[in-house]
């Protein structure tokens, strides 16, 4: 699967995560965003950004938990508020629908 954007083309797998992560820019990441039906915030962008981050520095996309305890940290929060925040960002579920968005790979234990 692909989709083009400003002349590029950008190649997905079967579920729409891109497979070249280099690739990805926020007219990208809109793109994705359309399609999974979110309308990007403020507060999406920094969890989108959170994610990117936390993928450079660990190459490798953080498993729920581990991103509900962070957010929940980095914006003082139980893990339980953190948990439904996250969600009501992105329903179709946080780790994987926001990955998917940040232009990341499917993370672990996702189905």
């Amino acid at each position: 699967m692909s989709f083009e954007i400003n002349g590029h083309t950008f190649e997905t797998d079967e579920d729409g995560f891109l497979l070249n992560l280099d690739g990805w820019t926020t007219e990208v990441a809109g793109h994705l965003a359309q399609g999974e039906e979110v309308e990007m915030s403020e507060k999406h962008w920094e969890i989108v950004h959170f994610l990117r981050d936390y993928y450079n520095e660990y190459q490798i996309a953080p498993a729920i938990k581990i991103l509900v305890k962070e957010i929940a940290k980095k914006n003082d929060m139980q893990k339980k508020e953190a948990s439904a925040y996250l969600y009501e960002l992105f329903p179709a579920g946080p780790a994987k629908q926001a990955c998917k968005i940040a232009g990341l790979p499917k993370p672990t234990g996702c189905v």
